[in-house]
């Protein structure tokens, strides 16, 4: 099978390095649940001809030392021909009454023998101090057009993005998704044979997948079954400031993981739970509801 880019959940500290710490008890939940937009972040593989269709309704809790920090919500629906994903999250629990924030992410796209081939992808983020937002239009994995709002400041500390960064990417939600081709089991080891490009507005980054092990699990509501449990390696392309402390560790970090649980009537597999180990203790986002149904193909108009 080809490895080719075609990128998971803005994965906690994944992969946005506008946040210039390591996950702090304050800035993480926003990482994490966007990362339904980002390091959370994967890889779609080469397609398959035939696509059935389907949709999941999520929603996820995330904890920083076995502490509730944040909840979100993840909305797929996967149709023949299009496809469209939604992400919001917050911050929750204690953590809410000492900084409040929130996050959104939204991808847009076609299905194209079988592939998630996206069009357009925005990302927001609210804290006490801030609020940026970030657009993106592509064509066939080329960053057509991209604008952060406000524009951030130039930092000669960064590594420039450059046109030919912008070329065989994916957004960070459509690269959440996992397109695993053929007609075996999707839920195999072959799934984590991947890697990808993704392009997030700001970094340009590759992240690689290699299997773990199998996993049963059971959400609080919804899907009870097997998981793919995949490790997840960082390494940062552009965009980036290399003397960064968190960009430092994600690269060096070999404990990362995530589990991947399926999107039923399609051959898509989405994050079911993200661990990434950090200085303040294992942060992770976990489902805990996880509806997923078959959708019946839409029907030929007839005079």
């Amino acid at each position: 099978m080809k490895q080719r880019s075609r990128s998971v959940l803005r994965t906690a500290a994944s992969a946005t390095e506008r946040c210039t710490t390591l996950p702090s008890r304050a800035n993480w939940p926003l990482r994490a649940l966007a990362g339904l937009c980002g390091l959370a972040a994967a890889f779609g593989l080469d397609a398959s001809p035939a696509f059935a269709q389907g949709k999941l309704e999520a929603q996820y809790e995330a904890t920083l030392a076995g502490i509730p920090v944040g909840r979100g919500a993840w909305n797929i629906e996967i149709s023949e021909d299009q496809y469209s994903a939604s992400a919001v999250g917050g911050t929750a629990g204690l953590l809410k009454a000492f900084a409040s924030g929130s996050g959104a992410g939204a991808a847009q796209g076609r299905v194209v023998n079988g592939a998630l081939v996206s069009t357009n992808y925005s990302a927001s983020t609210t804290t006490s101090k801030k609020t940026e937002a970030i657009h993106m239009v592509l064509n066939n994995g080329t960053i057509k057009e991209f604008a952060i709002e406000p524009q951030p400041p130039v930092d000669p500390d960064r590594i420039p993005v450059t046109e030919a960064h912008k070329k065989g990417v994916f957004d960070p939600m459509t690269g959440s998704m996992l397109h695993v081709p053929g007609t075996a089991d999707p839920l195999s080891p072959e799934a984590c044979h991947a890697s990808a490009a993704v392009f997030d507005g700001r970094m340009r980054y590759d992240l690689k997948l290699e299997f773990k092990r199998m996993e049963t699990v059971k959400a609080e509501k919804g899907y009870r079954g097997p998981v793919v449990v995949c490790a997840i390696y960082f390494s940062p392309v552009a965009g980036y400031i290399p003397a960064r402390p968190v960009i430092k560790y994600l690269t060096a970090a070999r404990n990362m993981e995530i589990a991947f649980a399926p999107v039923l009537g399609t051959r898509i597999l989405v994050p079911y739970r993200m661990i990434i180990p950090t200085p303040l203790g294992v942060a992770m986002l976990e489902a805990t509801q996880f509806i997923t149904q078959v959708t019946p193909p839409r029907m030929p108009k007839t005079n």
